[in-house]
Formats: C-alpha cells, sequence, structure tokens
C-alpha cells in the first residue's frame, strides 16, 4: 500500500497514473488477441462471432463490474481515515458480494443465452459459434469480475503495479493458452474462451499470493 497525500503530488500522479497508462495498452492486446488467433486459425464466422459476442459480453459482467467496482470507494475511504480494521472488513464484504453478485450473473447468463443472443439480433448463422464462446466466458465469470474488483481495491489504497503486472501476465498466458487450446487441441471459440478465463483465474491468484498483509484473510 502506497498513502499518495505524502510527497511531491505531481510526482506521485505520474507515478501512480504510468502503470495505468501502460495497462490499457495491454488490456488493448488482451481483447484484441482472441479475436486475432480465432480469425487466423478458424476463419470469419468464428472471428465474426466473438465480435458478435462484445455487447452481450459488456452488458453481463459491466453491469457486475460496474456493481462491485463501487466497494473500491469503500476501501479507499477506508484507507485514507487509517481505519486499517475496517479497510479489512470492508475489502471482505466486497469479496464475497462480488463472488455472489457474479455467481447470480453467471448463472442468469448461462440458463438464458440462447435468448439473450435472439434479443441481441445475433444472426442464425453465428449463433452456435456465440454459444459455445459464451458458455466459456460466462461460465468464468466469477474470475474476470474477481479480477477487476482486485484490481481496483489494490489501486484504491495506492498500488497501481501490481494489477499492471498481473494483467501483462494475464495477456502473455492468454495468448499462449489460445494456441494451445486453438491450434494444439481443435477446441475452436470455445477454447478460446476457456484461454481467457484461465487467465484471469491465474491472476486472481497471483493477486491473492501477493496482496499486501492487510489484505490476506481467510473466508
Amino acid at each position: 500500500m502506497q498513502d499518495l497525500t505524502q510527497g511531491k503530488p505531481i510526482k506521485v500522479i505520474i507515478l501512480f497514473t504510468i502503470p495505468l497508462i501502460i495497462g490499457s495498452f495491454f488490456q488493448l492486446a488482451y481483447n484484441f488477441a482472441d479475436a486475432m488467433i480465432v480469425g487466423h486459425t478458424l476463419g470469419q464466422t468464428a472471428f465474426a462471432s466473438i465480435g458478435a459476442t462484445g455487447s452481450l459480453t459488456f452488458l453481463i459482467i459491466g453491469f457486475a463490474q460496474g456493481l462491485t467496482g463501487g466497494f473500491s470507494i469503500i476501501v479507499a475511504q477506508r484507507f485514507g481515515a487509517k481505519d486499517y480494521v475496517g479497510l479489512k472488513r470492508s475489502y471482505v464484504h466486497g469479496l464475497f458480494y462480488t463472488i455472489v453478485v457474479s455467481l447470480i450473473l453467471s448463472i442468469f447468463s448461462l440458463l438464458f443465452l440462447r435468448q439473450l443472443l435472439e434479443l441481441m439480433q445475433t444472426p442464425d448463422s453465428l449463433i452456435k459459434y456465440c454459444e459455445r464462446f459464451l458458455i466459456s466466458i460466462f461460465g468464468g465469470a466469477v474470475f474476470t469480475v474477481l479480477f477487476n474488483y482486485l484490481s481496483n481495491v489494490l489501486r484504491a489504497v495506492g498500488n497501481s503495479t501490481t494489477p499492471l503486472i498481473a494483467l501483462v501476465l494475464a495477456c502473455l498466458m492468454n495468448i499462449g493458452l489460445d494456441f494451445l487450446y486453438i491450434l494444439t487441441l481443435h477446441m475452436g471459440v470455445f477454447g478460446a474462451g476457456v484461454a481467457t478465463v484461465e487467465a484471469q483465474l491465474f491472476s486472481v491468484i497471483f493477486y491473492l499470493s501477493t496482496s499486501e498483509e492487510k489484505f490476506r484473510t481467510s473466508i
């Protein structure tokens, strides 16, 4: 954790912001990798199916991330007040509700996946591929939302470097797993989704194993 109120403001802000800027480029690369690898290995239909799922993925997972992202504000307030007992309590509560919300949305999305795709006016020729991809994405949505929650929490206490490291590792792992699942194991678009989920699961484990002592807890 780093107290951003200590030191020269401009220097502190710049040092905090640089990892955020670098991270934004890796986030683009992360999102771009699946589409490019799928497009070059599985063809235009598979490529189009990933693009067609973008709005639905953003709607479901983005809602969960927005809802749980607010928990990091409470953590930041506790940290600013130097209320470390309250900080840990807020962190644990946020972690619990993040898991609950993401599981509920994941189950809902999987149960009504076909209806949601039809509601989004997905072309009939793409629905089969979209379903395969989204089953893996929504099936592991809890890891995606947890990844973002833990990133927000660490940034809330002044640590923007660890989220960058986690994002870089996830990006590299995602690309490697894409090649493994698509080219070697021939899992198609489902494999691309599994690669994304497993990369984010790895980052969640990385977060939980490297977080500061005040965030370590057993639930």
